[in-house]
C-alpha cells in the first residue's frame, strides 16, 4: 500500500510483538488484516484476537517496563508507539482483542 521501508519496519515490529503476545499469553488466536483506502490515504489495519485469560489490569499492562512474564515489558507499549492507531479490548477470563492501524 505504498509504505516506506521505515513505516513497514515499524509495522512489522508491532505485528511481531502482538503475534507473540497472542501465542504466549493468549494461548493462540487469530489475526485479520485489511488494506485501508481513506480517500487516497492508504494503510493497513490488523486485528489480533485470542480467547485467553485476558488482561486483569489494563492500566498496569500498558505501563512501560511492566511484564507479566519474563520479557522486558515493552510489547504492548512498544507496539502502541509504532502505529498510528491502537485499540485494546480485554475481558478477564474471556480474551483480548488488539486493533492496530498504520497509515502510509
Amino acid at each position: 500500500c505504498g509504505m516506506r521501508l521505515v513505516d513497514l519496519t515499524k509495522l512489522v515490529t508491532a505485528v511481531s510483538e502482538l503475534a507473540r503476545n497472542t501465542v504466549v499469553y493468549g494461548g493462540g488466536g487469530d489475526m485479520d488484516w485489511e488494506v485501508l483506502d481513506d480517500i487516497g490515504r492508504l494503510g493497513l489495519r490488523l486485528v489480533f484476537r485470542d480467547e485467553g485469560p485476558g488482561i486483569p489490569d489494563l492500566k498496569l499492562a500498558l505501563t512501560d517496563g511492566w511484564t507479566s512474564g519474563s520479557g522486558m515489558g515493552l510489547g504492548l507499549t512498544g507496539a502502541r508507539r509504532l502505529v498510528h492507531e491502537f485499540e485494546l479490548d480485554t475481558v478477564p477470563g474471556e480474551g483480548t482483542r488488539v486493533t492496530i492501524t498504520r497509515w502510509a
